[in-house]
């Protein structure tokens, strides 16, 4: 009943407040004054990421980042139903905003700010675009310049699109590789709840800084991770909760930024696991992920559970991105399990129990629906148990390293179909393969590599063979 009343109370306060507070963003440009007006310059030539979602207007959209609600970016002024401006300790506050554009709380400050069980609620769609993914327009909760904002407990719910739920922007102005202003959210057992698309659970970018535990989030609609980053990046460190996403486009884990994640259970129900775009990193440490990617979103023709990938967007630097696992366990419901594309990454496993229900593919390197760059993986398997078909298309490059009494049971093929069932290769690229002499591969298919370093006693033929640039490889067993 308290709650009831404090809700409707603040709902009252907030339609007078919001007239009032708007009067003064017209003198104040809003909290903070609009957004750096950075000259980030022109994108790398290439597709960008996709159509936005259907009904939506503007321009192309991603998987966890992209430009969902709107078009694209251009100057706006900051509003919130409630702002904060200075050192704060706060317990059992509520926030609300019905209003598009307008955020139900924004810390602005370079002081600490503490909440405690607040209770947040936003409504009222944006047609922000990228305003909304890179400089949180639109949130509920935005925390920027220069603030350590620690939120403990309570509630956030958004039911607009554009509203991530907690937004850590780092006031780089979405310069990628930039340093941010020391903007950090501190958040633990916090329940976070988003409906609309392009609303993410916690979100950062601009070289934001957010440390997150035992959260429950959950997101509904389209390009809307449960952990997502964005233009500028940033750093991410989760342990503990439950992260779920269920649109399309909506991956566990979105990346543009470093983000390391202990002890959690991460969930798709409809798309990727985890998408890294550029020259970025993920780090899973304990982690049970499970994901069922059933529908193939924006230029993507594969489905799979761990995508990385380069869109050429601009959102994220070029460069060689990182997805490292150890412990835990990663169930694959639909497709590949692994898939790089337009990108260099290197794919470090150890200790990790692999399902993979969709399909025995294991990794997949090849094109798909971007281009300006070449599909480069390596694959390092340490005290790391691997099985299944690895498919390595014609112009592009693999190496597989098995070290520390690994295993591989499985084989090397071109042959590649997409989703869609289209041919994307007929001939296998390049492929080298290194064998440490605790580790073994067990053939399941006549295999044909390029380059092979190890003890050929530790390769189980298995009836097969092993082709070293067209040779007959001697000696196995």
């Amino acid at each position: 009943m308290k709650r009831f009343l404090a809700l409707m109370m603040a709902l009252m306060l907030a339609v007078s407040a919001a007239a009032a507070f708007a009067e003064d963003n017209q003198a104040s440009k809003g909290p903070g004054g609009p957004p750096p007006d950075w000259d980030m310059g022109e994108p790398p030539a290439g597709d960008p990421p996709g159509d936005p979602p259907d009904g939506m207007p503007g321009g192309p959209g991603g998987f966890g980042g992209g430009t969902p609600p709107g078009g694209g970016t251009a100057s706006f002024e900051y509003k919130a139903a409630a702002e904060i401006t200075e050192a704060a300790e706060l317990s059992d506050q509520v926030y609300v905003s019905v209003t598009a554009d307008e955020s139900a709380l924004i810390v602005n400050t370079s002081d600490e700010v503490d909440l405690n069980n607040i209770y947040v609620t936003k409504s009222g769609d944006s047609d922000g675009g990228d305003n909304c993914n890179f400089y949180g327009l639109n949130a509920a909760v935005l925390v920027m310049g220069g603030s350590t904002a620690t939120i403990t407990g309570g509630t956030i719910e958004t039911s607009a699109s554009g509203a991530n739920g907690v937004f850590s922007y780092g006031g780089n102005g979405g310069r990628n590789g930039a340093v941010g202003d020391g903007t950090t959210v501190v958040i633990s057992d916090t329940s976070i709840t988003t409906t609309g698309d392009g609303s993410g659970g916690i979100m950062t970018t601009g070289g934001g800084v957010t440390y997150a535990s035992n959260l429950t989030v959950n997101t509904s609609g389209k390009s809307s991770a449960a952990i997502r980053t964005d233009r500028g990046g940033g750093t991410v460190v989760v342990d503990g909760g439950t992260y779920t996403s269920n649109g399309l486009g909506s991956p566990a884990i979105y990346s543009t930024a470093d983000i390391t994640v202990s002890n959690a259970a991460l969930t798709s129900n409809l798309s990727e696991g985890v998408c890294i775009e550029g020259k970025n990193s993920i780090t899973l440490i304990n982690c049970d992920m499970t994901a069922n990617n059933t529908q193939c979103n924006s230029h993507a023709t594969f489905l799979d559970t761990i995508m990385i990938y380069q869109s050429m967007s601009g959102d994220a630097d070029s460069g060689t991105s990182a997805f490292t696992m150890t412990g835990g366990s990663l169930t694959s419901l639909s497709g590949h399990m692994f898939h790089v594309t337009n990108t260099h990454t290197v794919i470090a496993l150890s200790g990790v129990k692999l399902v993979n229900e969709g399909s025995d593919v294991l990794l997949s390197v090849c094109d798909d629906g971007w281009s300006g760059a070449s599909n480069i993986a390596e694959l390092v398997a340490d005290a790391q148990a691997l099985k299944g078909t690895i498919l390595v298309g014609d112009n592009s490059t693999m190496t597989l390293t098995l070290k520390n009494g690994s295993t591989f049971e499985g084989s090397f093929s071109g042959e590649i179909e997409n989703a869609k069932g289209e041919t994307v290769s007929s001939e296998i690229g390049t492929v080298s393969v290194i064998l440490d002499d605790t580790s073994t591969w067990t053939l399941t298919a006549d295999t044909y590599i390029s380059e092979f370093s190890g003890n050929t006693a530790n390769v189980v033929g298995n009836g097969y063979k092993l082709y070293v640039n067209g040779e007959a490889l001697e000696g196995i067993r």
